[in-house]
């Protein structure tokens, strides 16, 4: 008898490797990214070459890596992660994410990172979720890559309004001064990891951070990302 676990989680075909999580069918079809900059993920005919928006204001990053644009079927199981307790999704994501990265990492412009952090959740968000959706995308991911994982290098040190409902302006106000990061990074070459970046807001932030720490780079990770702006 197979359990659910032994089923893509999409079409609910029997796996021959439950730890996949999707099958090879399902991840065929899933739906392309359009031509996208190589550096902020926002839709781009310049191949890659930054876009004009990252030549103009570049982020505090240097490369940006998504597993699907914010569309079904893959927002939908990134949902129910987050809010319909189901953590035994974090494998298949985070699997989705690492093709994604060694297919970029393979074509030569991007640093294998030394050390991965993900995007914290204020405490009292994390008690009442029981759990922070990047910190579990975040540990399969870092033994794959042969990287340090560091949980509690940065912490969200006050309670913000969701980001849902407020605009791109409204949200870089929401998130000012409220992370902190508690490692030295001087010099590493490092990953930071959210499960969706939609303005860019949050990650921006921590970016600045870790940018002014001296960090030797900063590439962003997500599963999802929002390409209307």
């Amino acid at each position: 008898m197979l359990t659910i676990a032994s089923r893509c989680w999409l079409c609910q075909c029997p796996l021959h490797l439950a730890v996949q999580g999707i099958c090879s069918l399902c991840l065929k079809h899933l739906p392309p990214a359009p031509p996208y900059c190589p550096r902020c993920g926002l839709p781009s005919a310049g191949g890659n070459l930054d876009c004009g928006r990252c030549l103009l204001k570049p982020p505090p990053w240097d490369a940006l890596i998504f597993a699907s644009p914010y569309e079904p079927p893959v927002s939908g199981l990134v949902l129910r992660l987050k809010f319909s307790n189901l953590p035994e999704l974090d494998t298949p994501l985070a699997r989705l994410l690492l093709l994604r990265w060694l297919a970029r990492w393979r074509s030569g412009n991007l640093p294998r990172p030394e050390v991965l952090l993900s995007v914290p959740l204020h405490q009292k968000r994390y008690f009442s979720r029981g759990y922070n959706q990047s910190e579990l995308l975040a540990r399969p991911l870092a033994r794959w890559l042969h990287c340090q994982y560091l949980p509690g290098a940065l912490t969200r040190d006050r309670q913000t309004v969701s980001q849902q409902s407020l605009t791109e302006r409204e949200r870089k106000w929401n998130l000012r001064k409220a992370f902190t990061c508690h490692a030295n990074l001087r010099g590493k070459h490092v990953m930071l990891l959210d499960d969706v970046v939609t303005t860019g807001s949050t990650v921006r932030e921590i970016g600045k951070i870790l940018h002014n720490q001296g960090v030797a780079s900063l590439q962003i990770a997500c599963i999802c990302r929002t390409l209307q702006k």
